[in-house]
């Protein structure tokens, strides 16, 4: 029984039609390819070598083993046409050519899937008994040549170059006729998709994990911790600013200003957006402009930690505008108010001045700031990242409350006349320091209050520290003969002591281990307490003195107002020096009754003087007449005390005495004021001078009123230290007291009484 033939056998298998040039259809890949029979035409002959590899090149010895023949020992028949004649009949042709690259490459893909699946049984055959047939099926391909191909090895048999064509016999041998099958490739590694719907969900999940993240986060941000964040984002953007109050300004009796509150701006800086290159730049321009340290302004500027600082106050709109054209980022303005002092350094000494923060630092400015400043607001603004304001943002607003004005009894025109002249006698004799003071003597309003030297409010800077004061309450002096008044009072009054009692009077008397002196020597005169008065005699009023107690002399002094201050609101007011006589010394008793070992003030000499012009009544001197509130309403302050000191009568027996010191027998004729009838007293102390502990130098005043028998007007003036010229009260005070007084009488038109001065009787033996 005839077997079947195996793999290997030519032919296709059953049921599959030979394709053009032999071969196996269209299948190249799988079982079919493998078993295709016969090679292609074109095919070069197997080199002697060895097997071809899957280029065609001649393999080596030792290569893959020679295909073995079909199972069974069955030869495959030589297909027809593929012998050595049938192939030179062909001529080569470049169609053919094509045609059979084209079999050898789906003959070549056939074989090569089936030699890569490891089954091919050729690849058995060869390496088993295959070793006859190989040589047999080498001998046979070398009948034919490889065709030449652009670029490539010829596929052409023979010389010719004719192109075998139609099917090929089996080879000598007993050859199946096939082409071997290429060497195996190296296996591709399949890719192997896993299912898309796990890495979607996978990617889905992460997605849905992220977003989770956010929204806590965000839920977090939102709800749980959205109040302290809304507050923080507020905070950064949310500015208070100051809104200040109108300061009130402070007239003298009619109403013309003396301090007053004009619009300015403050200069600002957000050191947060300034940038450091431009800061120098800023520097450069603000300091000589607004007068500013640059080096103070280069440190505000660079402070960290913060978006806002003040680099100037009360800037003046004019030049607030030239800053703001520069167009510095970083660099702002805000509106506020300047202090301005129209009439510069007129009764400075009693005004004051306000600092850079607007708050008052000497004078009323300072004891009345409380009633002048006010009350500032404030307003919450959302300020940009730039530092503008947002229009439309947050805006909270506590409006102001301004302060009220002050109304002094000062008048203008009188504070002007006796500061100038205080001015010009201190300036020609040469004096530390000098007051001058107008007061009346029924209301105890002071209307002028004048100190030398001053200085100008507007522009304290470049002033000297030491004249900020108020001289006129500060400076303590002793009084020396201008409080012989007090003693002429106090024996008067409780010693019996008339004008006509005669005094037997040296040049200077011994207490104690002390001697007292006149200020100029003479023999013993017989003198009227009268004419110990117009003498000025220290001896005279020493003798009256012994009339009264300590006690007496002691309680007298105080009801006229030593020892203690006059209430007036001006800072550093010194109530002056009275020991009580528990701690005077055995000799005390004696300079005190002639004005020394005691001190006062300006102030309070003036208010002695007022006493006994006004009939022994004592009106506490005050300088403010009210306040102006809302609408320029006036509420008038309360009334001055007032006490009796001394009787009417003894008031208007001491008046008449001081008369005569104005006379030519007396120690002040040049405070005579024509038409007018004037009394006062001159004074000549020695200067107790801090500094060295002694007494250095001396203290000129005079201190009286006019017109003597209906009295209106008390001047009071003290020169300190005169050097140049006389140093006595009557050369020196009483010229600036008859030129105040002269202004002062026709300022406030009081016309003379038309009265005449009695007769003071000054000797006794007259």
């Amino acid at each position: 029984m005839t077997k079947g033939p195996g793999r290997g056998a030519a032919g296709p298998p059953p049921g599959r039609k030979r394709g053009p040039r032999g071969s196996a259809g269209d299948d190249k890949s799988g079982p079919g390819a493998a078993r295709a029979s016969g090679r292609q035409t074109g095919n070069p002959p197997r080199p002697p070598g060895g097997r071809a590899d899957a280029a065609g090149r001649p393999g080596k010895k030792g290569g893959p083993a020679a295909r073995r023949p079909a199972r069974g020992g069955t030869v495959p028949q030589p297909r027809k046409g593929t012998g050595k004649k049938d192939a030179e009949k062909k001529p080569a042709g470049k169609g053919a050519t094509t045609k059979s690259a084209s079999g050898k490459a789906a003959s070549g893909k056939a074989a090569s899937g089936k030699a890569a699946s490891g089954k091919s049984a050729s690849g058995r055959a060869a390496s088993g008994k295959g070793g006859a047939s190989a040589k047999s099926r080498t001998a046979a391909f070398r009948t034919t040549a490889p065709t030449a191909r652009p670029g490539g090895p010829s596929r052409t048999g023979g010389p010719g170059g004719t192109r075998r064509d139609g099917p090929r016999g089996p080879r000598p041998g007993g050859g199946s006729g096939r082409r071997p099958p290429r060497p195996p490739r190296r296996p591709r590694v399949p890719f192997h998709r896993r299912d898309p719907m796990k890495r979607l969900n996978a990617g889905l999940l992460v997605v849905a994990f992220v977003l989770s993240l956010f929204a806590g986060r965000l839920v977090q941000l939102q709800t749980i911790e959205s109040g302290k964040y809304s507050e923080q984002a507020m905070d950064q953007r949310l500015r208070k600013l100051k809104l200040p109050a109108v300061r009130g300004a402070i007239t003298d009796a009619q109403g013309n200003p003396l301090a007053m509150t004009v619009e300015a701006r403050a200069i600002t800086a957000d050191p947060y957006v300034i940038k450091p290159e431009k800061r120098q730049a800023i520097v450069n321009a603000l300091a000589p402009t607004l007068g500013l340290d640059p080096d103070a302004v280069l440190k505000a500027i660079s402070k960290k930690g913060t978006q806002f600082v003040y680099l100037a106050h009360g800037v003046t709109p004019d030049q607030a505008r030239l800053i703001t054209s520069w167009n510095f980022q970083g660099i702002g303005t805000l509106p506020e108010y300047r202090r301005d002092y129209p009439n510069g350094s007129l009764g400075a000494s009693v005004i004051g001045f306000v600092n850079g923060a607007g708050q008052g630092a000497a004078g009323l400015e300072s004891t009345q700031n409380a009633v002048l400043s006010g009350k500032d607001g404030w307003q919450r603004v959302e300020i940009s990242l730039e530092g503008q304001h947002i229009p439309m943002g947050e805006d909270q607003k506590q409006p102001p409350v301004p302060g009220r004005g002050i109304r002094l009894t000062l008048q203008q025109d009188l504070q002007f006349k006796a500061q100038e002249a205080i001015e010009k006698q201190v300036k020609a004799t040469g004096a530390r320091s000098g007051t001058a003071i107008v007061m009346d003597p029924r209301t105890g309003r002071l209307l002028a209050m004048a100190s030398a030297p001053g200085y100008d409010p507007n522009h304290v800077t470049k002033g000297d520290r030491d004249v900020w004061g108020s001289p006129v309450v500060q400076d303590a002096y002793e009084p020396g003969s201008t409080g012989k008044v007090v003693t002429a009072a106090a024996v008067m009054e409780h010693g019996g002591v008339t004008p006509q009692t005669p005094f037997s009077v040296p040049d200077r008397i011994r207490k104690y281990n002390v001697v007292f002196h006149d200020s100029e020597p003479h023999g013993v005169e017989d003198l009227t307490f009268a004419g110990v008065l117009a003498k000025s005699s220290n001896v005279g009023t020493i003798l009256a003195s012994q009339t009264i107690s300590e006690e007496r002399l002691y309680q007298t002094l105080r009801d006229f107002g030593f020892g203690q201050k006059t209430g007036l609101p001006l800072p550093g007011e010194t109530a002056g020096l009275l020991n009580p006589p528990s701690k005077w010394s055995g000799t005390d008793r004696y300079p005190i009754a002639f004005g020394q070992t005691v001190s006062v003030n300006a102030v309070q000499m003036a208010s002695v003087y007022a006493t006994i012009a006004n009939g022994g009544v004592r009106v506490a001197p005050n300088l403010i007449a009210g306040t102006v509130g809302a609408n320029d309403r006036f509420t008038p302050a309360p009334a001055p005390e007032q006490k009796r000191v001394i009787s009417e009568g003894t008031a208007r027996q001491i008046s008449d005495m001081l008369e005569g010191v104005i006379t030519p027998e007396g120690t002040a004729p040049k405070a005579q004021i024509k038409g007018y009838r004037v009394a006062g007293k001159t004074g000549t102390a020695q200067r107790f001078d801090a500094g060295c502990g002694c007494y250095k130098g001396y203290t000129a005043s005079f201190a009286g009123f006019a017109p003597a028998d209906d009295p209106r007007l008390v001047v009071q003036v003290v020169l300190q230290d005169p050097k140049r010229g006389s140093h006595y009260g009557g050369d020196v005070a009483a010229p600036v007291f008859r030129d105040v007084m002269s202004f002062a009488l026709q300022s406030e038109k009081i016309p003379p009484t038309g009265s005449k001065s009695p007769i003071i009787k000054i000797y006794a033996r007259d």
